[in-house]
C-alpha cells in the first residue's frame, strides 16, 4: 500500500496541485474503488425485434469504457443481464471480485426480476442509470423499435422500489443522454470517487498513538465503533513504537532529511510574535531526526493515518520526540498519509476521506474572526497537508507551543485562493457517527506570522450566522480543510457509508 507512485489526478480537478516539487514529497500509491457494472435488458423482445440486442450491447459497453478509460476505478464487468438465471451468474461474479460499489445500466425496459438477483448478491450498494442514447425521438417517424432503445427510464421506478422493499435502496439514480452530458458524466464520476473512499476506509489501519489532549471531551472515541462502522483497524501504538526507530536513524538517513526540509519549506526570519524566532539548527536536526522514525513506524506498522498526542514531562525523552513531531507529520500528510493532532481520530478519518477525494484535508478548527473583511482564519497549530497550498509553506522554531509542552519547529501556511471544503465527524448522544460539512472561499490576505496554519475564508452567509449554524450541528472543534468544492460527492459518501451528514450554509458544488 505505500509504494510510492506519482499522485493520481482527482476526478473532480480540485486539490493537489502542489506548490512543492513532487519529487521532495512523493504520494504514496493509493487503492483505486473497485466497481461492478452489469446492464438489464428484457429477453422476449429479441426474437421480435432483431438487431435490438446487438444495439443494446453497443450502449452498454459505451458506458462501461467510460468507466475503464476515465474514472480512476477497477471495473468488474457483471455482463449483459436479461433473464434471472444470468442475474444469479452476475452477481455471484460480482460478489467474488469484491466491488466496493455497482452500477446497473437500464438500457431498455427490464424486469425487476433480473436486477435484484444482482444487487442481493454482490454485496455492495448500487446506482441506477438511465442513459438515453439520443436526447429525443422524433416522434414523426419513431418506431416501436425505436422506443425501446430510448426506454432507459421506464423501469427505474419499478426496480428502484423492489430494492428498497429489498432492503436495498439504491444509493443513487442518474438519468441522462448516454453522450454528450456532463451532469450524468459528473455524477457518475462522483460515485467512483465514492468507490475509491470506501475501499481506502474499509482497508484503512489508523495508528492511535498516545492519548487525547487533556480535557477534550469531543475528542474521545470509542475505537471498537471505527472497526464495527467502518471496517477499518486502529493500531494501537506507544511512544517507545516511535523511540526506539528515533534511536535508529542513521547519519545517512538524517542528511536526506534536512536536505528534504530545507527544500520544501521556506526558513523564516522572525516575526512579531516573541516566540517566534530563527531556524536553529540543533531543532532542525531533531525534526528530521524524528520525521525519519515516522516515516518509519507508518511503513513498519502499513499505516494509511495516525492520530497522535503526547504531553511528556519536564523535557523528558518522550516530551521532546511529541514536540519534533509537526515537521515530519506535515510531510507525511503532504505524501497522502494523513497525521491528525491531539489524538483526534474522528478528524483523521474525515481527513483521510478528503485526501482521497483530491481535496487534502488538513487539520483544522476555528481562529479568530475578522468581522471587518466578514472571515474566518481557519487552521491549527501543528501538522498541515502542505500540497494545498500555491506558495512554500514557512518553518519558524517556536520558543513554546502554546497550551502544549515542549519547543521546536512549527508549520506556517495557507491554503491557496479559491473553494474550500470543511469535513467534521462527530457523535451524536446516542453514539452514532455523524458528518458535518460545509464550503467557502480561500481570499487573499494576511496571516498570522505566529508558526501556525491559517486560512482566510468567506462562506455564502455573514461568518457569524455560519460559526452559529456549525455549532448548532453537535460537531467536534476540529474538522479537515480542504482546496476545493467537493459538497454533492460528500453527500454522496455519506449515504454509502450510512452516515448523518448536515450541510452547513447551504452548500452545494
Amino acid at each position: 500500500m505505500l509504494c510510492i507512485e506519482n499522485t493520481i489526478g482527482a476526478i473532480l480537478h480540485v486539490g493537489l496541485q502542489p506548490a512543492v516539487e513532487k519529487e521532495i514529497i512523493a504520494r504514496i500509491s493509493t487503492l483505486k474503488g473497485r466497481v461492478g457494472y452489469f446492464s438489464v435488458a428484457h429477453e422476449p423482445y429479441w426474437d421480435q425485434f432483431p438487431g435490438l440486442k446487438e444495439q443494446l450491447e453497443e450502449n452498454s459497453r459505451v458506458v462501461l469504457r467510460r468507466l475503464q478509460e476515465d474514472m480512476g476505478v477497477e471495473v468488474v464487468d457483471g455482463g449483459f443481464v436479461d433473464t434471472s438465471r444470468r442475474a444469479v451468474e452476475a452477481g455471484e461474479r460480482l460478489r467474488a471480485a469484491g466491488v466496493d460499489l455497482v452500477f446497473c445500466n437500464v438500457v431498455t425496459y427490464a424486469t425487476s426480476a433480473v436486477a435484484l438477483p444482482v444487487v442481493q448478491r454482490a454485496g455492495a450498494g448500487v446506482v441506477l442509470l438511465g442513459l438515453q442514447p439520443t436526447p429525443g425521438m422524433d416522434c414523426r417517424v419513431s418506431t416501436t423499435f425505436d422506443q425501446l432503445l430510448h426506454d432507459n427510464v421506464t423501469s427505474l421506478p419499478e426496480i428502484a422500489g423492489v430494492l428498497s422493499r429489498a432492503g436495498r435502496p439504491p444509493l443513487g439514480v442518474v438519468v441522462g443522454t448516454l453522450y454528450g452530458d456532463a451532469r450524468a458524466e459528473k455524477e457518475i464520476a462522483e460515485w467512483c470517487q465514492v468507490a475509491t473512499v470506501l475501499r481506502t476506509v474499509r482497508n484503512a489501519r489508523i495508528g492511535y498513538l498516545g492519548h487525547t489532549y487533556e480535557g477534550m471531551l469531543d475528542m474521545h472515541s470509542d475505537p471498537t465503533m471505527f472497526h464495527s462502522k467502518f471496517g477499518l483497524h486502529i493500531e494501537m501504538l506507544e511512544m517507545c513504537d516511535l523511540e526506539t526507530r528515533v534511536a535508529k536513524v542513521t547519519p545517512e538517513e538524517l542528511v536526506e532529511m534536512k536536505s528534504d526540509i530545507r527544500r520544501i519549506f521556506h526558513f523564516a526570519e522572525p516575526g512579531v510574535d516573541k516566540i517566534t524566532g530563527p531556524v536553529r539548527e540543533e531543532d532542525l536536526d531533531w525534526s528530521a531526526r524524528v520525521a525519519v522514525a515516522l516515516r518509519r513506524l507508518i511503513q513498519d506498522f502499513n499505516l494509511t493515518a495516525l492520530a497522535y498526542y503526547y504531553r511528556g514531562l519536564n523535557n523528558n525523552l518522550y516530551e521532546r520526540i511529541a514536540a519534533g513531531m509537526i515537521v515530519g507529520s506535515s510531510i507525511a500528510t503532504g505524501s497522502g498519509v494523513p497525521i491528525a493532532g491531539e489524538a483526534d481520530l474522528k478528524t483523521c478519518l474525515s481527513m483521510l476521506i478528503m485526501d482521497r477525494l483530491g481535496l487534502g484535508g488538513s487539520f483544522a478548527e476555528f481562529h479568530p474572526l475578522d468581522f471587518h473583511d466578514d472571515i474566518a482564519l481557519i487552521g491549527h497549530d501543528g501538522p498541515a497537508h502542505i500540497r494545498i497550498s500555491n506558495e512554500r509553506p514557512i518553518l519558524r522554531d517556536l520558543s513554546i507551543y502554546h497550551g502544549k509542552r515542549g519547543h521546536g519547529l512549527s508549520v506556517e501556511f495557507k491554503i491557496k485562493v479559491g473553494p474550500v471544503t470543511m469535513l467534521g465527524l462527530t457523535q451524536t448522544h446516542d453514539g452514532r457517527f455523524k458528518f458535518v460539512a460545509g464550503t467557502g472561499e480561500s481570499v487573499p490576505g494576511e496571516i498570522p506570522r505566529s508558526g501556525n496554519t491559517n486560512t482566510r475564508v468567506r462562506f455564502s452567509i455573514p461568518v457569524a450566522e455560519f460559526v452559529e449554524k456549525w455549532a448548532m450541528e453537535g460537531p467536534t472543534h476540529h474538522f479537515a480543510l480542504g482546496a476545493g468544492n467537493a459538497i454533492n460527492v460528500l453527500r454522496k459518501v455519506a449515504r454509502a457509508l450510512d452516515v448523518e451528514i448536515a450541510i452547513v450554509g447551504g452548500g452545494k458544488g
